[in-house]
């Protein structure tokens, strides 16, 4: 409803701004812009401030069609909207206050689009350092002999997924969408995001925007590159919630690392992956890269499927790192692109008060070797 509004605060304000147009060009007689009038031109119009009108007007209503459709690039020609309108206002029209005061309405709201492109930019940038960073792919096909001294819980499951017989996965990008818990108690905000990974150097980096209505949200980058962690959350694309990074940082992003190869199996035979058997269904896996390595436990069906991960990770809570237990479900399994992993997931930390279950997610789609941006 808010955004409906919005939308035709836009559209109304755009469309007067074709009185100036018609006035100036002698289109139409428009009283409001003769005589003593309550929005009196204060000069007469020249055919190049007629025709900036128009212009003006063509701004906003583009402007709004694309907020209307969540168009990324609306907040631009808003923003070239106001500036041409208030320059005409101050210039031809000083008392048309109400036209400043819608200026000043729409303006915070082109400042959080601009601010959140300028987000996105900067992520993509960090997208393509870690994307070239990826060693040379090749086109080897994984053989059943790669099993030979795993586990049987991780040969079942390797086997099961698909990825015998398949080119070994380099590179991964996908779709998530679900919705995310700030708080224990906390309203549950719809969530969409991107990620990507290189698996022969292991990196990723996840994008999330968090809908907390129709005009609050909260934009989140977390990143795992080079051994190194880090993460930044802020509301509206413009105040920083939460930024940081170090070595409890370093950990816990290597863990999520851990966790996500569930959705490239063929990652289970690289060099920095060591595992362990536990018994038929669950098996300890370790990851040893850049001088860190952390553990987790897989825990499978008797089909091969895995349903759960769970590993001791830092984590913030009430403003103080404590090491916790991090629990992932994994439901709904899925065929993508010949692969079955997990389409579902959801993440809990289990505390001392009771278990906090924040993050309910589902992968929209997944691709494998394609190591570049998604299309916009």
């Amino acid at each position: 409803m808010l955004r409906l509004v919005f939308f035709l605060i836009i559209l109304i304000h755009g469309l007067l701004h074709l009185l100036g147009f018609a006035k100036g060009l002698n289109l139409a007689d428009v009283p409001q812009l003769s005589g003593k009038t309550i929005m009196p031109l204060s000069t007469s119009l020249s055919r190049i401030a007629s025709w900036l009108w128009g212009i003006t007007c063509i701004f906003f209503l583009l402007s709004g069609n694309l907020f209307f459709f969540k168009n990324e690039y609306w907040g631009w020609f808003g923003a070239l909207a106001i500036i041409l309108s208030q320059i005409l206002i101050i210039v031809y029209w000083k008392d048309a206050k109400a036209g400043t005061i819608a200026n000043i309405i729409i303006l915070p709201a082109v400042i959080v689009s601009i601010a959140g492109w300028n987000f996105k930019q900067n992520i993509n940038k960090e997208i393509k350092t870690i994307l070239s960073e990826q060693s040379t792919p090749t086109s080897e096909i994984v053989g059943k002999e790669s099993l030979t001294n795993l586990p049987y819980p991780v040969q079942n499951w390797l086997m099961h997924s698909g990825v015998v017989g398949k080119e070994k996965i380099h590179s991964v990008r996908l779709h998530q969408s679900g919705s995310m818990l700030t708080k224990p108690g906390g309203k549950w905000m719809p969530a969409v995001s991107e990620q990507y990974f290189t698996v022969d150097n292991p990196a990723f980096l996840w994008s999330v925007k968090m809908e907390m209505n129709s005009f609050l949200s909260m934009t989140g980058r977390d990143k795992f590159e080079n051994g190194k962690g880090s993460m930044n959350i802020k509301a509206l694309s413009l105040i920083t919630v939460a930024k940081d990074e170090g070595e409890k940082i370093d950990q816990g992003t290597m863990l999520r690392y851990l966790a996500e190869i569930v959705w490239f199996p063929s990652a289970a035979f690289n060099e920095y992956m060591k595992w362990e058997s536990i018994d038929s269904l669950t098996a300890k896996a370790t990851m040893t890269y850049k001088g860190l390595n952390v553990s987790g436990i897989f825990s499978f069906d008797q089909i091969g499927n895995v349903i759960a991960f769970e590993a001791k990770r830092y984590g913030n809570f009430n403003g103080a790192y404590s090491m916790e237990t991090w629990h992932i479900n994994c439901r709904e399994p899925r065929n993508f692109s010949g692969i079955i992993i997990p389409s579902k997931s959801d993440v809990t930390w289990k505390l001392k008060d009771g278990d906090f279950t924040w993050f309910k997610m589902e992968i929209k789609d997944i691709e494998y070797n394609k190591a570049e941006l998604f299309p916009d």
